[in-house]
This record gives C-alpha cells, sequence and structure tokens, in this order.
C-alpha cells in the first residue's frame, strides 16, 4: 500500500513540474515573438521612413567640399554662359557682388548656432565652404528649382550644413544687394530718363506715347505658415497651394522698377 502511495505521489510531482516546464515554455516563446515582432514594425517603419530622407550623408559625397567638387569645376571655368545657366549672373557681376562685401562678410561673421556663442570670433577657416562657394551655393538655391539633394552632390555639402548655410548668406546677400546702387529697385527720378524708355517702346509700338515700363504677374510658391493671417493671405483656392502673388513693373532696358506682393508690401 505504502507504495502505491509513494508511485502515486511521484506521478503527481512528474506532472506538475512537466506543467511548469510547459507554462515556462510557453512564456519564453511568447516573449520570443513578442520581441521578434517589436523588431520588425521598427524595420518595416524605418523601410517607409526611408523614401523621405531626400539626403546624402558624407560617405557618399566627395570627401573635401573645397577640391574637385562639381562646383570647384564651374567655377574654374570662368565661362560666362555657364555662370549664367546655373546662377544668373555672368562672371563679372559675380565678382562684382563677391568684392562689393559678401566675401568681407562671410569670412568676419560668425554663423549662428545653437551651441556656438554668437559673440565669438568667427572661423572661416573651418568652414566647408569659402567665400565664393557660399556666394556660389546661394544663387544655384535662387536661380533654379533643384532639390536640397542636388545642392549637396554639387557643393559635397550635408543636408544640416547646406541649410545652415543658405539661411545665413541669405541674410549676408541681401545686405550687400541693399547697399549696391545698380542692385535698387527704384522708378527713375529725371524726365529725360521717362523720356528715354517711352522712346524704347515707341521704336516698337508707335502709339504706346507716354508708356515709360510694362508690368506682369508672378505666383511664387511658399510654405504653409503657421501665422493664420499670413497662411489665409498665401492660399490661392482655385489651385489649393500656397503662393505670394506677385506684380513686376520693369523696363525695356532689363531692370526692375518695383515689386508688389501679395502681403501688402512692396520694394
Amino acid at each position: 500500500m505504502d507504495e502505491i502511495a509513494l508511485f502515486l505521489m511521484q506521478q503527481m510531482e512528474e506532472e506538475e513540474y512537466e506543467e511548469e516546464e510547459d507554462l515556462y515554455g510557453g512564456a519564453a516563446v511568447a516573449a520570443a515573438f513578442i520581441t521578434s515582432s517589436v523588431e520588425e514594425a521598427r524595420r518595416i517603419r524605418a523601410e517607409r521612413r526611408q523614401p523621405n530622407r531626400l539626403y546624402l550623408r558624407r560617405p557618399q559625397l566627395i570627401a573635401n567640399p573645397r577640391v574637385r567638387t562639381p562646383w570647384q569645376a564651374l567655377y574654374e571655368s570662368r565661362n560666362d554662359r555657364a555662370y549664367i545657366t546655373t546662377m544668373g549672373f555672368d562672371v563679372a557681376t559675380f565678382d562684382y557682388i563677391l568684392d562689393a562685401g559678401f566675401e568681407y562678410a562671410w569670412l568676419a561673421t560668425p554663423i549662428p548656432r545653437s551651441d556656438v556663442s554668437s559673440e565669438g570670433n568667427p572661423r572661416p577657416g573651418t568652414r566647408s565652404l569659402d567665400a565664393p562657394s557660399a556666394l556660389g551655393l546661394l544663387l544655384h538655391y535662387l536661380n533654379s528649382t533643384m532639390r536640397e539633394v542636388s545642392l549637396q552632390q554639387a557643393f559635397a555639402i550635408i543636408s544640416s550644413t547646406c541649410s545652415r548655410y543658405i539661411t545665413f548668406g541669405l541674410q549676408i546677400l541681401n545686405t550687400i544687394l541693399r547697399h549696391i546702387e545698380e542692385a535698387k529697385i527704384k522708378f527713375p527720378r529725371r524726365e529725360e530718363d521717362f523720356q528715354e524708355l517711352n522712346d524704347l517702346i515707341i521704336a516698337r509700338h508707335p502709339r504706346l506715347t507716354g508708356a515709360f515700363a510694362s508690368i506682369d504677374g508672378l505666383k511664387l510658391a511658399v510654405q504653409t505658415s503657421d501665422d493664420e493671417e499670413i497662411e489665409n493671405a498665401t492660399f490661392n483656392g482655385w489651385l489649393q497651394e500656397h503662393f505670394i502673388s506677385s506684380v513686376l513693373v520693369f523696363s525695356l532696358k532689363g531692370s526692375i522698377f518695383v515689386v508688389f506682393f501679395t502681403l501688402l508690401c512692396s520694394i
């Protein structure tokens, strides 16, 4: 009788042990499945985000932004046609803007950064681009609709550097152009200037006496503003997009007299 009782107790202990093993084994399988699912979800999310990551990293770019880049080849060609095609200015005008203060401002002004004091000394030698290259970057950006990744390739700079240099450089360029007499947008002041412009028009259209300029409109695509008033002012209901609608007044000599924008401002 005792032997039977002992046998039954051993059987019960073995069954309990097997149940515990099954329980732990199931928990381990479940944990492995959950871990695998999480990793797979991360991989899928990364793949979905990948098409939107339209930038290049340093290993995919030319090692030195100042040596043998596509931009350097263009700059050193000193070819008017190439300069006008890519930047909108000939060689002489490019050099004129550079010498009018852009190069000095680029070298003497610290680039604003959140991790660097704005009162610190500039370190132009550590920048990826020198002054001519920075001006070239800005003019490429302003003169074309090329994506930023194309600018990265041409100038061999990473995305964050490209964005920072464009933002910083545009501030310098705007300041410099405002002090260049030939770059100022203004109406003629003397009567003989008006007459000269009218003579150019009459030579082509004899009946247009008294006219001195032409006018045209242009829609410039912009990002959606966080400011509700600006967002409403720039929204085009017909096209369902945001634009700055502008009106340009220009002479037959090719100069622009005045520009009016949607936001009730003029230059």
